[in-house]
């Protein structure tokens, strides 16, 4: 029986090559495009060591609508897409909003264009919690209506999201799945891919550099929020856990019913932790204290932010595999490799 083709768009990237993963374990095929401008061809090697596949990637700009039809031409048996491709730093998208404009939105346009030009009706978008804003509904669910964002990053995900579900109303035999990210984290168990990060900006690569010694010194923004520790709260979920919530619902977007051809779902622990109890899982796992200082709030940040996952579990049968202590063991062990 033949396999069923999926195009992995950032398949070279972080949650993108943790997810052909585990795609191929589940009997899928892979094919990625990837212009390399943050992923690395490191990831379709680690892939290889890790499933004995070799995944073949495009290095073409999905903002150029000719080369992308090209891929889909060549593999004509495309059934599902799975779109992570995008520039995702939030500072650099407010100092270059244009940047992020034209790159999120047009490449998924042109993904979109080449969708319905070849009937490729199973499409995957990797979107944010960042879409709602500084709510402070919590938990937040699906239903949670989108907040003004806090920067061109996150607005561009907001549009991607409208854009899928407006062609979805358009196109009768599309279907769309959003799976909107609280704050992935860690690495594939055998440390042969994980997050490349020369300068990070999320907590978890921070608290790893700092444990080896990369950054010399630690700062914790505030310690007087109402929270237990007095840090902030936020949502973490371990990188593979996020990829078996793509292959879910990718199966689950082939046995949709019409009526739901637009489907929303969080992905997150469902429980919130602090930085402090971050920095101390970090130094459980690693045996090392790390050196840090608390600082002051940082303006834009909110007290809490986790996700009610109710509905990822009880409709695509996810599970949530790895704990916080596995989280870091990963991301150390990680680190240590780079």
């Amino acid at each position: 029986m033949q396999k069923k083709k999926i195009l992995v768009t950032g398949g070279c990237g972080y949650i993108g090559s943790h997810t052909i993963v585990d795609l191929l374990e589940n009997d899928f095929e892979v094919i990625s495009i990837d212009n390399l401008s943050n992923g690395s061809l490191k990831m379709l090697d680690g892939i290889e060591k890790i499933t004995g596949i070799k995944v073949k990637n495009y290095k073409i700009d999905l903002c150029n609508l000719e080369d992308t039809r090209k891929v889909f031409k060549e593999n004509s048996d495309i059934v599902g897409i799975m779109h992570f491709a995008a520039f995702k730093s939030v500072p650099e998208s407010v100092k270059y909003p244009l940047k992020y404009y034209i790159n999120n939105i047009n490449s998924l346009a042109n993904v979109l264009i080449c969708a319905q030009e070849f009937n490729v009706n199973h499409f995957i978008f990797s979107s944010s919690c960042s879409v709602y804003g500084n709510t402070t509904e919590l938990p937040i669910i699906e239903e949670t209506a989108f907040g003004v964002t806090e920067s061109p990053y996150a607005y561009t995900k907001q549009v991607g999201e409208i854009m899928c579900r407006d062609l979805c109303k358009s196109n009768e035999n599309f279907s769309t799945t959003i799976l909107r990210y609280f704050n992935p984290v860690g690495a594939h168990d055998s440390v042969l891919i994980g997050e490349l990060q020369e300068n990070p900006e999320n907590l978890v690569p921070v608290i790893t550099r700092s444990g080896i010694g990369k950054i010399k010194e630690m700062k914790v923004y505030g310690n007087d929020y109402p929270t237990r520790d007095g840090s902030c709260i936020r949502d973490y979920i371990h990188v593979m856990d996020i990829a078996s919530a793509h292959t879910k619902a990718l199966l689950h977007s082939f046995s949709r019913e019409d009526a739901n051809r637009y489907e929303v779902f969080n992905l997150g622990s469902g429980a919130g932790t602090t930085v402090l109890e971050m920095i101390q899982a970090f130094e459980k796992v690693s045996g090392k204290k790390l050196n840090y200082t608390i600082v002051p709030r940082r303006t834009g940040d909110v007290v809490a932010v986790y996700a009610d996952n109710d509905k990822a579990r009880r409709v695509l049968g996810w599970e949530i595999k790895y704990n916080l202590e596995k989280m870091m063991d990963t991301a150390w062990r990680w680190e240590q490799t780079m």
